[in-house]
């Protein structure tokens, strides 16, 4: 199974909520880590700083993301990608995503891509990569 299968293969399976998740890659190697969709958790907790639902949003649970970034980069590893589903909408690079991979502008990981997949009625039908350019998240392939 490729790694975009796996990617597809976690996103249909948390549908209709969306799918989240990153690749590393090293020497030419990918590894796709799947990653719980935690927005609902936050949501609980603060209603006006997170006001939307796992089905339209997702976000990585901090600690865990952060632990996951520092064994990567203790193994060698690059983020590669990340990677959320948009279920029933198709595929786009949202303000809400560009607000949330680039705070105030400024991108957290400028040289990482994000792949957005549109999984509709439990099927993918679309995927997008989209990188930042130096000024904003442009579309840079399709899958």
């Amino acid at each position: 199974m490729s790694w975009l299968d796996e990617v597809h293969t976690h996103l249909k399976s948390t549908y209709p909520e969306e799918g989240c998740g990153v690749v590393f890659s090293k020497d030419g190697a990918h590894r796709v880590v799947a990653m719980p969709n935690a927005y609902d958790k936050y949501a609980r907790r603060s209603p006006q700083t997170y006001p939307r639902t796992n089905k339209t949003a997702y976000l990585f649970e901090p600690l865990k993301f952060s632990q996951l970034l520092e064994a990567a980069e203790a193994a060698g590893e690059t983020l590669e990608l990340i990677f959320h589903s948009h279920c029933d909408v198709g595929s786009y690079f949202s303000a809400e995503d560009a607000a949330m991979a680039a705070p105030d502008g400024v991108p957290l990981y400028p040289h990482t891509s994000y792949l957005v997949v549109a999984v509709d009625q439990g099927a993918v039908t679309a995927s997008k990569v989209f990188s930042w350019d130096g000024a904003k998240f442009v579309e840079k392939t399709s899958t």
